[in-house]
């Protein structure tokens, strides 16, 4: 007989995202169906974004030669009935205090520095570029890790090293490059963009580096359509962006620099941003959605 949720103690919440402890060490992984844009959990949920999420962590974790911090199948028995397909078990880890990621293209809030500075954090860039730009080659572009409402700080490779040392920076910079690189390939084969992403790594009690978190998912990756792809405009999307642009669009009625939080969502906005995660799986995976378990 599965647990009941209620039978782990919660440890941690984030905007997407719950932590239960299940013994000393192993902790619930748990995806939920909330999505968040500029630093604010809608009040909106998008149905199966957390089965999304989660199906996708486990197509790349189980792909990938990195280590990680799954510690048993996406239907465990430790898993709550009520969370299943949408939870992990995972083990106990030291979570780096860094936010690592990783830049094939040029947009979001690495356009932004480009333009103000000719470089992201701290990486120097090449003049002329512009929204999509293909960069010459990936880049390792840190963030701080932000207090939940906060906004994750972009800082430069020098920060990261006065954080956590020299060794280990060094360690999660070839990590996320590498690990981006190899997932570019995979997903281009299957026509799709990897514009950037973003990991999460832990310390293991033995001092390995581990994969962490949730990893190339359409909540922590920029995918986009290759067909039609061109640089100087903005592409679209099989991410949360699509609820970026409506957010800030004119229908919505919200403005960005205001303290008032984010409308609801209409429910076209909702069925479409669903699909649109669900496709990104799909296709990138060869999987069909419908065999995920939950």
């Amino acid at each position: 007989m599965r647990p009941s949720l209620s039978d782990y103690a919660h440890l941690a919440g984030g905007k997407v995202r719950d932590l239960y402890t299940i013994d000393d060490e192993h902790l619930l992984l748990v995806a939920s169906d909330r999505i968040s844009a500029y630093d604010h959990i809608l009040s909106t949920p998008i149905p199966d974004k957390g089965r999304v999420l989660t199906a996708m962590s486990v197509f790349f974790f189980t792909r990938l030669t990195a280590q990680n911090h799954l510690a048993g199948p996406p239907d465990d028995e430790r898993i709550p009935e009520e969370v299943l397909g949408r939870a992990l078990v995972v083990k106990k880890l030291d979570m780096v205090p860094v936010e690592c990621v990783a830049r094939g293209f040029l947009t979001g809030s690495g356009l932004i520095d480009y333009q103000n500075t000719g470089a992201v954090c701290g990486v120097e860039l090449p003049e002329g570029l512009v929204e999509a730009s293909q960069l010459p080659e990936p880049i390792f572009t840190p963030a701080t890790k932000a207090a939940l409402g906060d906004h994750d700080e972009n800082v430069d490779f020098a920060a990261v090293v006065e954080q956590v040392g020299q060794a280990l920076a060094v360690k999660l910079r070839e990590d996320t490059l590498d690990i981006y690189s190899r997932a570019a390939i995979f997903a281009s084969e299957r026509g799709i963009i990897l514009a950037d992403t973003k990991f999460e790594f832990g310390v293991d009690g033995d001092g390995n580096l581990v994969l962490a978190d949730e990893v190339l998912t359409p909540d922590s990756s920029r995918y986009w359509p290759m067909e039609g792809y061109e640089a100087g405009k903005v592409q679209p999307s099989f991410d949360k962006q699509f609820v970026r642009n409506w957010l800030t669009g004119p229908e919505s009625g919200w403005d960005r620099a205001s303290d008032v939080p984010p409308p609801p969502l209409p429910q076209d906005i909702v069925d479409a941003t669903r699909a649109r995660y669900i496709e990104a799986y799909e296709r990138i995976s060869g999987l069909s959605f419908d065999d995920w378990i939950g």
